[in-house]
């Protein structure tokens, strides 16, 4: 036997049949190894699959042990309050726990919502912009519309028109907030300025609802831009009159629903969302049962449920004029109407309450039009 080149034998005439007999024990011991690993491969093959489909519930998410849920004791979170209250939320969510926290306005849920004191909650679209913008994409997502209309500016009876304004006095409900940009960038189109801090050709001041129904009593305001059923508090029991009902001011050419936008909406926790798709999946079975539930009701069993909701959320229920009146100023959809948002945007911006920015990502409705009939729109904002 003689060596060729390194790793080849050679057998030369001759010679004796060892190293034959050797080759072949070292080719039988080759070809035990190829089919070793080959063997190896496929078995790692199916535990690696096996690992995967054990993986899989993991990677797609779990239900939450807790869904912790935020909305105010407003008319135009009916859904919210119908949901909770008529057990509608917790039934689809199973065994998933439901716990609620009531806000009196948006940039308060959305301090929450951020800090994980909460995990989804009924707001209002402007503060849900706003946190959008400021952890660039990375808080929130618009999940579900909830009620459209039921915003109106009321004011003293002897202010007739916007120019009757200069040097006045109004509330909203909180800087930021979806009717204190509202109020602001009407303003602006009466040719008036706003300051942040209060100042400008007409005062602002962010106050709380039922403060300001008070101090609209003690002739200490001149107005308010408010929600349902806090406009309908003014006008029927402190004497104001409508100057502006916000529905007037949307054409529908940016939504194709004239007199429609959007007043209150659902969002969730963008990280939460992403841990528990089951749980947001199930939060929006229970709303779209609400919203249908709302809209199919007869008026006074209608008024009757929302007021006794109100009742236990802010402990005193509404007088019936007041309620019936609120029902009927409010569209309850669960369209969150994403055409209206970069003009919202905008309002923000003209308003000093946020900054320019793309809102790309700011829906997710996949779920929604999972389990709704009625098929939703992100306007090119997001996922739909």
């Amino acid at each position: 036997m003689s060596t060729s080149r390194p790793g080849m034998i050679r057998i030369v005439a001759g010679e004796s049949q060892t190293p034959k007999r050797r080759r072949t024990l070292e080719v039988a011991l080759a070809v035990g190894l190829v089919l070793l690993i080959s063997v190896g491969a496929i078995v790692a093959s199916a535990v690696a699959r096996d690992s995967n489909a054990s993986a899989a519930p993991d990677a797609a998410g779990t239900p939450a042990a807790e869904l912790k849920l935020g909305y105010f004791g407003n008319i135009t979170h009916a859904p919210a309050l119908v949901g909770v209250k008529q057990g509608f939320i917790a039934k689809e969510l199973g065994g998933t726990k439901l716990s609620t926290q009531v806000f009196n306005a948006g940039p308060a849920a959305i301090e929450a919502l951020n800090a994980g004191a909460i995990d989804a909650t009924y707001i209002g679209p402007n503060p849900a912009i706003n946190s959008f913008v400021k952890s660039k994409g990375e808080s929130i997502s618009i999940i579900a519309g909830a009620a459209s209309g039921g915003a109106q500016l009321v004011v003293k009876p002897e202010i007739k028109t916007a120019a009757d304004l200069k040097g006045k006095t109004l509330a909203s409900p909180q800087l930021g907030g979806t009717q204190d940009v509202a109020l602001r960038a009407w303003l602006g189109k009466q040719g008036y300025k706003t300051n942040t801090d209060g100042g400008g050709d007409v005062a602002i001041n962010p106050t709380e609802n039922a403060q300001t129904l008070k101090l609209f009593q003690d002739g200490k305001l001149d107005g308010a831009w408010l929600p349902e059923p806090w406009a309908s508090r003014l006008v029927l029991q402190a004497g104001a009159k409508v100057l502006v009902d916000e529905k007037d001011l949307w054409d529908g050419s940016l939504t194709g629903k004239p007199g429609e936008f959007p007043t209150t909406i659902l969002i969730v926790n963008r990280k939460f969302a992403a841990e528990h798709p089951q749980t947001v999946e199930a939060l929006l079975k229970g709303h779209v049962e609400a919203v249908k539930w709302l809209n199919d009701t007869p008026a006074a069993e209608k008024a009757a449920v929302v007021n006794a909701a109100l009742k236990q959320d802010a402990g005193k229920a509404l007088a019936q004029n007041v309620i019936d009146r609120s029902l009927k100023n409010i569209v309850f959809t669960v369209d969150p109407l994403a055409g209206a948002y970069k003009k919202l945007l905008q309002d923000g911006v003209d308003a000093g309450t946020t900054k320019q920015a793309d809102l790309n990502g700011l829906f997710d409705l996949r779920a929604l039009n999972t389990v709704a009939t009625e098929k939703t729109t992100a306007a090119g904002l997001g996922q739909d």
